[in-house]
């Protein structure tokens, strides 16, 4: 039983291992073929749109709600103490550090990198990608880099408005529902905020941006086994972006804010 035991954390851990190496030689490839010509200036457009304008309702509806979120909860908390001034400190910093580039990162994960792993995932199946070859076209340039070149790009643009919404929307429930002073407010917002959170937070959302695409791609480029294979792959590449992002979030928090 305990070799048993043993023999199943080795698979697990070989596994790891292998996943890993395979995600990262991808990624590696991926990369090289953005800085090499041929150029396919009409995909990097399409994905550039799917992950910048067509996702940006849903990550503007999350930023608002989640700001307003954050000046109720924090309102309840500082009231106690006679704080309410450090509401305004506490939405900006939050939403422009850590609450906008993750939550735009997961929900464009959900949308993107899902449809992404569920197109490049039929394609393997049909034989697309495989057809591309016998073209003399480069599946990994045409189908994998310009989409990572456009996660890398459009995910900042979307946390700039994820953050000017999420602020816009602590401003309002702390100046009409709470009764907050607005120029004291802004004045607090704009006193506590500093470049380096604002460009953290950008970093954070290009790094979540090319994780999204790569695991879209990964995991739809290497799918297999039919429509089966394709749902499998579309699962997989939602779940570990969005762990990705998580985690990641942790260690490039830890980069710029631990002294």
């Amino acid at each position: 039983m305990v070799l048993d035991w043993l023999a199943a954390i080795g698979r697990a851990a070989f596994a790891i291992c292998r996943t890993t190496g395979a995600v990262a030689l991808f990624g590696a490839e991926g990369v090289s073929h953005i800085v090499r010509p041929p150029y396919y200036g009409r995909m990097f457009l399409r994905a550039f749109l799917e992950f910048a304008y067509f996702s940006l309702p849903v990550v503007a509806l999350t930023a608002v709600f989640s700001g307003m979120v954050i000046a109720l909860q924090s309102y309840t908390g500082f009231s106690r103490f006679n704080a309410e001034g450090a509401v305004a400190s506490i939405v900006v910093l939050s939403v422009v550090r850590e609450l906008g580039p993750v939550l735009a990162g997961l929900m464009v994960a959900g949308r993107v990198g899902a449809a992404m792993a569920a197109e490049l995932g039929t394609m393997r199946v049909t034989d697309q990608i495989d057809a591309l070859g016998t073209l003399s076209t480069n599946p990994m340039k045409y189908l994998v880099a310009p989409r990572l070149l456009a996660g890398t790009l459009a995910l900042p643009l979307l946390v700039v408005v994820a953050d000017i919404l999420g602020v816009a929307g602590g401003y309002l429930v702390a100046t009409v529902k709470l009764g907050l002073s607005p120029s004291a407010y802004l004045n607090n917002t704009f006193n506590f905020v500093t470049t380096n959170d604002v460009v953290s937070g950008l970093a954070k959302a290009a790094v979540f941006g090319f994780l999204i695409a790569l695991m879209g791609c990964f995991h739809g480029y290497n799918s297999k086994g039919g429509a089966q294979g394709v749902g499998a792959a579309t699962t997989s590449a939602v779940v570990m972006a969005s762990i990705m992002i998580l985690a990641g979030d942790y260690v490039l928090t830890e980069l710029f804010f631990a002294h």
